[in-house]
This record gives C-alpha cells, structure tokens and sequence, in this order.
C-alpha cells in the first residue's frame, strides 16, 4: 500500500509522525529527547528561526493553495492554542516566572520585532477576510 495523500494530508502526516515519535522518545527516555533533540535545536536560535519562519511560509503557502482559508487556519490555531493550555497548565508557576522575567526585558519589542511584525500581518488578513 502506498500513501500518496494530499499536499494537506502529507503535512498531516509529518505532524503525525513527528509527534508520535517525540511521545515515545519522552515515554522511554526524556533525557535523550532534551540531548538529542531540545539542546541541540535550540543551540542555534538564530538558525532556528530562519529555518521554522521558511517552513511556516511554505506550510502555509501549501495550505492556501489547497483552498483552506487563513479564517479556517485560525480557527484550527485557536483549538491548539486552547490544547497547548492544557499542556502548558500544569506549569503555570515556570510559565509565569518566565512570563515576568520577559516582560521585565526592556528590548522585548527589539528582539521580538519579526514575531510581531508577522502576527500583526496575519491578524490583518484575517480580519480583513472576516469583514471585508
């Protein structure tokens, strides 16, 4: 038998796969999974964020091209975000903490600047698609 899916049905797997992968290597050996994942993925933080901002723009350039709406891509972001809640939950003390000590960081606005540049321009999008 072969797969041979949509473009939305294989970023579907490769999200299948990757998460079934990273929940096993936590359930045998969460130590691995920070040494050979986590440490290593997050060393270069610069390299990180060219390579997750191209694949977020092809991602999202096959998602459109396969007639799903940045109203629909939302939408689907707000049940992660809302399932993310419940993971993220059970650390709501480091959460915080976190959360305060970036706050308190006055150049937050500096190095976050892309980030927020790109949220602004997707909540435009969507705003404009939902009203215009």
């Amino acid at each position: 038998m072969v797969f041979t899916g949509t473009s939305v049905e294989i970023l579907a797997l490769i999200f299948l796969v990757a998460a079934a992968i990273k929940i096993l290597v936590i359930l045998i050996s969460p130590k691995s999974w920070s040494d050979l994942v986590v440490k290593k993925v997050w060393k270069n933080s610069n390299l990180m964020m060219i390579v997750s901002l191209i694949l977020a723009a092809a991602v999202l350039y096959l998602l459109l091209g396969a007639g799903i709406t940045i109203t629909e891509i939302f939408a689907v972001m707000l049940f992660l975000s809302l399932l993310a809640a419940v993971g993220v939950a059970i650390y709501a003390r480091e959460v915080v903490s976190v959360a305060q000590r970036l706050l308190k960081d006055r150049n937050i606005v500096k190095k976050s600047w892309l980030y927020i540049l790109i949220w602004i321009i997707l909540i435009l999008w969507g705003l404009k698609e939902l009203f215009m």
